[in-house]
């Protein structure tokens, strides 16, 4: 068994540090203590519940799911699994963002609420919401294949300055900035625009709070585009070469019509979101009004099992162990 000292300091460790570095230490803990009749790695204890779809047999009712839209994926997935098993059971899936999660939680217009961000301490203070982290997710900063420089790398400095509006044109940078070799055909002009997110976005909140250190949306420049969603950002980078934006990590897998530019000498990548060296990143939660009906309990177990970490890990997320008293 894993002794209350080494529980301790672990303890400490998880209230003390960013949530980037998160991921590599309980990577370690679980290589660490992989022989412990205790496995935090994957969920389970002795004589931990059922977490399985077949646990939802014999219920029925709805559940109602909104808000990020890096959620999407895991919860779609997870939702057609449960449903299929039990026609009994129908669950629904849209986004808006982690505001509109937290306001449709908060007035009772959705079972779950999910936000790409902590809640605040007022937020569960005045709407009384319970919140589950189940994946941590790194934020990609992204660019047009084509980019009229090649593109492949920027520093935090540079982002910054490109997003308040003090660098305007991509041949503005020089060096350090890696270049590719291939797609570097010049276009008619080199004017970067510059898309960003709702102020609903969770994913803008953690992109402005570790790269423009400042939480007020208006530190960005006036003329940038803002999108609803991840999807919506990666279409607009898609159709446009001159384009930069920032999207949930996840989203980027196997994604040939958009490139992700590396972050301060430190490729856009999960594993080094899991190994902490890649800064830009946050979890992923559910957030319910109270205490969970017994419905919206066994989907949350869902989630946490080993059935929803694959799903999870499909999603191009890292799963995150989050211990669960029903």
């Amino acid at each position: 068994m894993i002794d209350s000292e080494s529980m301790r300091t672990i303890s400490k460790f998880f209230s003390n540090h960013v949530v980037y570095k998160i991921y590599a230490v309980y990577s370690i803990f679980c290589t660490v203590h992989f022989l412990s009749t205790v496995s935090i790695c994957n969920g389970s204890t002795n004589g931990s519940i059922n977490r399985s779809i077949d646990n939802f047999i014999n219920l029925e009712g709805k559940i109602d799911i909104a808000g990020g839209t890096a959620h999407l994926p895991v919860m779609k997935e997870a939702a057609n699994n449960i449903m299929k098993r039990n026609s009994k059971i129908r669950i629904s899936v849209t986004g808006g963002g982690s505001g509109i999660g937290v306001q449709k939680v908060a007035a009772g217009l959705v079972e779950i609420g999910n936000t790409g961000r902590a809640l605040s301490q007022m937020e569960i203070n005045r709407y009384g919401l319970k919140t589950f982290p189940f994946a941590i997710d790194g934020v990609a900063i992204i660019v047009h294949p084509r980019n009229p420089v090649g593109v492949r790398a920027l520093n935090s400095d540079q982002i910054r300055d490109i997003y308040q509006g003090k660098i305007t044109d991509w041949n503005q940078l020089t060096k350090p900035i890696t270049r590719a070799r291939a797609n570097t055909r010049s276009t008619s002009t080199s004017t970067i625009n510059v898309y960003t997110r709702d102020e609903a976005s969770g994913t803008l909140e953690v992109f402005i709070n570790t790269l423009l250190y400042n939480k007020n949306e208006d530190n960005i420049k006036n003329s940038a585009v803002v999108l609803p969603s991840n999807g919506a950002m990666k279409i607009a980078v898609s159709n446009d070469p001159n384009a930069i934006g920032f999207v949930s990590m996840g989203t980027t897998m196997a994604d040939s019509s958009i490139t992700t530019v590396s972050l301060d000498g430190v490729a856009a990548t999960q594993e080094n979101v899991r190994k902490g060296i890649y800064k830009l990143a946050r979890k992923l939660y559910m957030n319910t009004k109270g205490q969970p009906s017994k419905l919206v309990q066994k989907f949350i177990e869902y989630i946490y099992s080993d059935e929803g970490k694959q799903i999870i890990s499909r999603a191009g997320y890292l799963p995150f162990y989050h211990e669960y008293h029903p």
